[in-house]
């Protein structure tokens, strides 16, 4: 497996004609309806892409992005970026952590900070991190897959590949939203070299067995499919434009930033523990620093292709099937599903479940000190088959 280091160096070009592009937006009519109800609010987003287009520093964020060591290697001709953060302990446990959308690698700036060097957070230095933050296929700096049929089945494959080039024989995972569902392709077709799988988010497409010859749901069960059900009728139409026309919706957002940023920016507001107001829990920065990076490389296409191809592969489990590494489970309260602990237990050994005080979908950006206390308790007893 070749490897190379990797710098972000967005061409100047570039960043003009995205600050052209703003200024020069035709703005959708308003709607008579109070702000957010049927989406981004108008005046918000016209706040947001004047800040893009006359104050935001896209130097500096590139400048922060470079100071986490990153590559790119080829995995069977697969290009993969990512980010490899050493841990400053005496042992530091490998750990492959898979972003979702509309996220990135971006999301565990702060998370990789506490997993690699605790101690400088108060907490035990044996509880240190190698940490590996790949970019999903056709996000970011990852190109796009050649061929289709990569769903988070054939990521999982990649990452599995990935690690062992980097030496590491036995490691453990770590995800929400789509990376959720590449930590659990990992332990499912990889037990042999996952120690276990923590996650924060649990994919839709999980189906476990249920029917006559299995146990009847129980009432917190059909409480949480009932919801399932309401939430994707209301607000899941960007999934199902994703896994079903993904092309008619990038040819409009790859072209305008503005559309970007409603598309993304509406979903930070909707699945974050922000109470309606975005800014109490991201700056200005941070939401375009992650929506840029959709911008510069184009990935807003590619990214939502892998909701089609994981509508071709579900994560549908049969009767008497079982995922045999150990699972460790934080359920955020503002998380866009609830599911109880049963309905993981049909299918997974959950050694670990925390219902977390505060937080939302993003929790690496909102909560990364509470999500890595979680990991490193989670992982603690499994460092020992290293």
């Amino acid at each position: 497996m070749h490897i190379e280091p990797f710098a972000i160096a967005i061409a100047e070009h570039d960043i003009d004609d995205l600050r052209g592009r703003i200024r020069a937006t035709r703005w959708a009519p308003a709607t008579p309806s109070p702000a957010w109800q049927q989406g981004a609010d108008a005046a918000w987003l016209r706040e947001l892409a004047a800040y893009w287009a006359e104050h935001f520093d896209w130097r500096a964020a590139e400048r922060k992005l470079n100071q986490q060591a990153q590559f790119i290697a080829d995995v069977d001709g697969q290009r993969v970026h990512f980010v490899h953060r050493r841990g400053d302990g005496r042992a530091p446990y490998p750990l492959v952590i898979t972003h979702g959308w509309p996220g990135s690698f971006f999301e565990f700036h702060a998370l990789l900070d506490q997993l690699c060097d605790p101690s400088a957070f108060g907490a035990d230095p044996a509880d240190a991190f190698d940490v590996v933050v790949p970019s999903l296929p056709g996000f970011a700096f990852s190109p796009p897959p050649a061929r289709s049929g990569t769903s988070a089945f054939q990521v999982a494959d990649v990452w599995a590949k990935l690690m062992r080039g980097l030496g590491y024989q036995r490691f453990g995972a770590q995800g929400g939203d789509l990376g959720a569902g590449v930590s659990i392709a990992l332990a499912m077709r990889h037990p042999q070299a996952v120690d276990g799988i923590h996650l924060n988010f649990l994919p839709s497409s999980y189906e476990p067995a249920i029917g006559a010859a299995q146990r009847p749901l129980t009432p917190a069960e059909e409480t949480f499919l009932r919801e399932k059900g309401e939430w994707a009728a209301l607000e899941g139409g960007y999934a199902h434009m994703h896994s079903t026309r993904p092309l008619t919706a990038a040819a409009s957002l790859n072209d305008s930033p503005v559309g970007l940023a409603a598309w993304i920016g509406e979903k930070f507001r909707v699945w974050s523990d922000c109470n309606g107001e975005l800014e109490r829990v991201f700056s200005k920065d941070e939401l375009l620093t992650n929506i840029s990076l959709y911008w510069y490389t184009q990935s807003i296409g590619p990214a939502m292709q892998m909701y089609w191809e994981n509508r071709l592969q579900p994560m549908r489990f049969a009767a008497g099937q079982h995922v045999v590494p150990p699972v460790g489970f934080a359920h955020f309260p503002k998380e866009i599903n609830h599911p109880p602990r049963s309905w993981l237990e049909r299918t997974f050994e959950v050694t670990q479940w925390t219902d977390m005080p505060s937080g939302g979908h993003f929790a690496a950006m909102e909560k990364p000190a509470l999500l890595a206390a979680e990991i490193r308790q989670f992982f603690r007893p499994l460092r020992q088959r290293m």
